[in-house]
């Protein structure tokens, strides 16, 4: 944190989506961000918006696939405004394809942008917080990262690649004794942007899986996780019976995906022929943090609020059973 107290945060994919709301969380404690994406046009917009909310932001140009660029945004960054404190590898871009049906180069841009841009965002912050001891780095991750699904094979490969290395980074911070800490903040299905410029092969509008959360909700949840030390987070509910299902019944998912994960991606409107796609470059327009489902998505979790407070909870819940008992003493002797 620098001297002024106002924590350094750097947010990959920060246009639009998750990002740009993970922004308005951070500018809301008056952290001071730099904004990675490509679209220099919707980085200015987010630009605005944290500093009307209360932080500063420096806009950061750039494809996280390019290693380079991104250690040149970091080195951006704390000339600028000092020592990173946290860094949010949030960047993803997917291809809603059947696997027969894609490119080598569609899977490998794919790969590079959702796995190895968090791969090179991990390089960029260790290489500056493990010589100062401290520092956090936040994987946004996906119920996708444990239970893939049909017709995202690249997306999925990429998430479950990214708690892979992340799980083994982790260990070795362990070993090392590092104050340096590494998490994964694990989400549903979010009502961003993504839906209108993935590239697609469907025949109607691509949808997230229902139920939808808001974008805001998985923001708070991130910037929450940066204050706390948890290995992982789960966001909603959904989340969680992705993750334990896999756990007690892969074959039984395989199945239901199987039947049902077509339709339950897409919507009943066809797709517009003319719409164009982001996987190799930025598409203009302006998105920002919500994509099109809002009046489907769900603003709050009470999983995520449960899983912020289980410590709390458990102290009031033992303290009630305490109390019980003691009752309970008196009552007898009386």
């Amino acid at each position: 944190m620098t001297s002024s107290g106002k924590r350094v945060v750097v947010i990959t994919g920060a246009s639009a989506g998750v990002g740009r709301a993970t922004a308005h969380s951070f500018a809301r404690e008056g952290a001071r961000i730099g904004l990675f994406a490509r679209n220099q046009e919707r980085l200015e917009a987010a630009r605005e918006e944290v500093e009307r909310l209360g932080g500063q932001a420096l806009v950061l140009v750039g494809d996280v696939a390019n290693p380079q660029r991104v250690e040149e945004a970091a080195a951006e960054v704390e000339r600028e405004f000092g020592p990173i404190d946290v860094w949010v590898n949030n960047a993803m871009t997917s291809v809603f394809s059947s696997f027969k049906d894609m490119t080598p180069e569609e899977f490998r841009r794919v790969t590079e942008v959702t796995y190895l841009g968090a791969v090179h965002g991990t390089m960029a912050a260790l290489k500056r917080m493990l010589p100062r001891n401290r520092g956090m780095v936040i994987q946004v991750g996906s119920a996708l990262s444990d239970r893939s699904i049909p017709l995202q094979s690249a997306y999925c490969g990429a998430k479950h690649g990214m708690r892979g290395f992340t799980d083994s980074i982790r260990c070795e911070l362990i070993h090392e004794k590092s104050r340096v800490h590494i998490t994964m903040v694990q989400l549903p299905a979010m009502n961003t942007p993504q839906f209108d410029w993935v590239e697609s092969r469907l025949p109607n509008r691509p949808q997230p899986v229902p139920p939808i959360y808001q974008p805001d909700v998985a923001a708070d949840t991130i910037v929450w996780a940066s204050h706390h030390r948890r290995r992982e987070i789960y966001v909603g509910l959904p989340t969680v019976k992705a993750m334990w299902g896999n756990k007690v019944s892969r074959g039984l998912l395989d199945l239901y995906l199987g039947l049902t994960g077509y339709k339950s991606q897409q919507t009943d409107e066809p797709e517009r022929p003319d719409r164009s796609g982001n996987l190799w470059q930025t598409v203009p327009g302006p998105y920002t943090a919500h994509g099109r489902f809002d009046a489907r998505s769900k603003g709050f979790s009470t999983q995520v609020w449960l899983s912020e407070n289980k410590w709390g909870l458990g102290a009031l819940l033992a303290g009630g059973l305490a109390a019980g008992a003691v009752l309970a003493r008196v009552r007898r002797r009386g």
